[in-house]
């Protein structure tokens, strides 16, 4: 063997694959690989004896003489036999590896977890060890590299013998003088066992884990205001109040002014929070002038955009803003809520002390349920020019990089989504420690949509002396859940009931239409509008909205389709919009995305083609048409899925002073009588599937609704697509066809 290792002898099969070269003391001749038998056959020993060798001397027990020994084969190949392990372990020069005398210095040997086991040193100058089988890859290597590396890094002769090998242990042969045996068997010892790795491991057992401290809870509560204050600090004090109460306002009476608020749409307004009950609250103003008549700026825009009275919310929220208290507004969609707000942002912002020319962050935030809604306040805040007041809206999938780009450049106005928002404050992009100004709006639609966790995240990084605003439609328990959390001794003001109502100037037609019919009707009544009405197509789904607009498109409908949901490209979302506000296009065909805030000139009509799931969404679908006091329709198609939505529907009918069929009252009765007979039943009484056992159809024990005698016309089918014994209408409707 050369000492650059290139000739290195590796035995990795059942016999040898090549001449090996032996050691002098044995018989030398070279020997061929017996064909006659398999792998797994030679591995264990079967075959071997057919080997052409002499015959092999083992080292003796004393290591002073050699035992000779043969396989156990026929008699007529016994003096050609290749030399065999002899039963028990294997032998180099000892009867049992146990025999093997114990290692030390250059020979050492660590126990069988540690890797090498039964080193022992041969009188022909060898080193016998062995291995865990399972080791053997790692020493051979990837494509023989490690034991070429161990051979010429060492000067030994490394042969794997694992002809002799089992299922436990193989052995290995290394040849050589004592210092290059040594050194090649460390080698080996430290792929199979890495040194570092191991006293890594002791160190971890050994070392003691650190104690983990206790927390206090108790003087963290106490020492809560001290911490509060300790992360607040540095922060400029807030500037709230800019009102100047004008003298024809405060000449009024409180009969006038009582007197007022039931005229305008009845408003009502409280102190909400104990400590504030004796506080008083600003009267209403009644024109522009009342309330800005210290800011002329303002009332120019105003009369540059057009602008002629305002509205209810407006008159009684301007004051109670302007004076910096924290606001409350409830009222009805389409009553000029977005301004109610805007305008006494731009004043606060005026109004704040600017460390140096370029902002460290917004003054004002604004959360908006949707895109759309971002972009429409976007477009107020944009049309009102007031003292170089920039802003920028921010939501998801639009271009990142332009927005990230603005709010770097510096703005004092942010309208956002609670995701896209949550996205920039946690990238450190956007920072609302300069936060002054807080508006919530919708918010009853964020927490529809399950905005909750991310405005929870957005809040914490905002100093808690700010002034907040919450505008809603309605004013359900999780809102006022959250107000009393977030608006620290709000101002309360509603416009009209706090009960859900509809807007009395939209004139609303219920019909009970199912199926294909709806499509067929709905293209009969966009045939007949005219030549300057607009139609709003509200759907349950984004998958039907599809549908519906390609069916329409494909009729060549003349007064153009165009469709928006939320699985639309925001790009796409944005040109439908913008094709309907301009009258490209005279039918939206839409989701809930559209129901809310928006404010598109000129809807006339809106179809409710699938009834939503809850009644608020009615009350926000129709509320598209008929706004700032102009008339609109809508047309709302009922099925007999929808028949618990009927008492409800029944009901913001009657509070509008709309008509009511027999039929649907007939169906609020229906629904009714149902309910009650399955409480008695111990039944549930949700609309899908009733809960107890018996017959959907009569409600009887004993027998299944296919096996019901009463029959019960297609719920009386067989597995259908509505499963088995109905059609699907009757069974996610949930109804005994007797009470139909």
């Amino acid at each position: 063997m050369s000492d650059s290792g290139e000739d290195w002898d590796l035995e990795i099969s059942s016999g040898v694959s090549k001449t090996a070269q032996w050691p002098k003391a044995h018989n030398t001749q070279s020997h061929s690989q017996n064909n006659g038998f398999s792998t797994p056959e030679k591995r264990f020993g079967r075959g071997r004896g057919r080997a052409k060798s002499p015959s092999y001397n083992w080292p003796a027990t004393n290591g002073s003489s050699s035992t000779s020994w043969r396989s156990s084969g026929d008699s007529q190949d016994s003096n050609n036999a290749w030399p065999r392990r002899p039963s028990g372990e294997f032998n180099s020069g000892y009867s049992t590896r146990n025999q093997w005398p114990a290692q030390s210095g250059a020979f050492g040997s660590r126990d069988q977890e540690n890797g090498v086991t039964g080193g022992s040193q041969s009188d022909r100058g060898v080193l016998t060890i062995e291995v865990s089988s399972r080791d053997v890859g790692k020493i051979i290597g990837k494509g023989g590299q490690s034991i070429k590396n161990i051979q010429n890094t060492s000067g030994a002769r490394v042969k794997i013998l694992k002809d002799y090998a089992d299922a436990i242990h193989t052995p290995i042969e290394i040849s050589g003088n004592p210092e290059n045996q040594t050194k090649a068997k460390n080698m080996i010892d430290e792929i199979i066992s890495p040194q570092d790795l191991t006293s890594k491991v002791e160190d971890l057992k050994t070392e003691e884990k650190p104690s983990v401290p206790r927390i206090d809870w108790d003087d963290l509560l106490a020492n809560r205001a001290a911490n509060q204050a300790k992360k607040w600090e540095g922060l400029p004090s807030i500037t709230k109040a800019f009102y100047d109460e004008s003298e024809a306002v405060r000449r009024r009476t409180d009969e006038e002014v009582e007197k007022f608020r039931k005229e305008s749409n009845d408003i009502s307004v409280k102190n909400v929070g104990d400590d504030v009950q004796d506080r008083d609250i600003p009267k209403p103003v009644i024109t522009f002038d009342e309330a800005f008549n210290h800011y002329p700026d303002i009332l120019k825009e105003l009369k540059r955009v057009g602008f002629v009275k305002p509205t209810p919310i407006q008159c009684q929220s301007w004051p109670v803003l302007l004076s910096g208290l924290n606001l409350i507004g409830i009222a009805q969609t389409g009553t000029g809520k977005t301004l109610a707000f805007l305008l006494p942002a731009l004043i606060h912002v005026d109004g704040q002390v600017r460390n140096g020319d370029k902002p460290e962050g917004p003054n004002v935030l604004v959360l908006s349920p949707t895109r759309e809604l971002a972009l429409q306040i976007e477009a107020e805040v944009n049309k009102l020019h007031y003292k170089g007041i920039r802003s920028v809206c921010v939501y998801g999938g639009s271009d990142r990089r332009a927005q990230i780009d603005t709010v770097r450049s510096g703005v004092q106005i942010v309208i956002g989504t609670p995701g896209r928002l949550n996205d920039l404050i946690m990238n450190d992009i956007l920072h609302v420690r300069s936060v002054t100004y807080l508006v919530m709006d919708e918010a009853d639609r964020m927490l529809d949509m399950g905005f909750e966790p991310e405005i929870r995240k957005i809040l914490v990084d905002i100093r808690p002396d700010r002034q907040t605003v919450m505008t809603s439609a309605t004013w359900p328990s999780a809102v006022r859940r959250m107000a009393n959390q977030y608006v620290e001794n709000p101002v309360q003001v509603n416009v009209g009931s706090l009960d859900l109502a509809a807007c009395h100037t939209v004139t609303q037609i219920v019909e009970f239409m199912d199926g294909e019919a709806k499509k067929e009707r709905t293209l009969e009544f966009i045939n007949s509008m005219g030549p300057d009405d607009k139609v709003l197509i509200f759907v349950g789904r984004k998958i039907t909205a599809d549908d519906v607009a390609s069916d329409f498109m494909l009729k060549y409908v003349s007064a153009g389709i165009q469709c928006i949901h939320g699985d639309r490209e925001q790009c796409d979302r944005e040109q439908a919009l913008d094709d309907f506000k301009t009258g490209r296009v005279r039918v939206l065909i839409a989701t809930d995305v559209a129901s809310r805030g928006l404010d598109i000139k000129g809807v006339t009509h809106v179809i409710n083609f699938d009834f939503p799931r809850a009644i608020e969404d009615y009350v926000h679908r129709i509320g598209r048409t008929g706004r700032a006091g102009s008339k609109g329709s809508s047309l709302s198609f009922i099925t007999r899925e929808d028949w618990k939505q009927a008492q409800n529907l029944i009901d913001i009918l009657e509070e509008a002073n709309q008509e009511v069929s027999d039929e649907l009252r007939c169906m609020a009765e229906r629904y009714q009588a149902w309910c009650e007979k399955n409480a008695e039943r111990g039944g549930g009484v949700s609309g899908n599937r009733r809960g107890g056992d018996g017959c959907f159809k009569c409600g009887e024990l004993g027998h299944f609704s296919r096996e019901c005698p009463q029959g019960g016309g297609s719920r009386g089918g067989g597995r259908g697509r509505g499963g088995r014994g109905g059609s699907r209408r009757g069974r996610r409707g949930g109804m005994s066809m007797d009470l139909w």
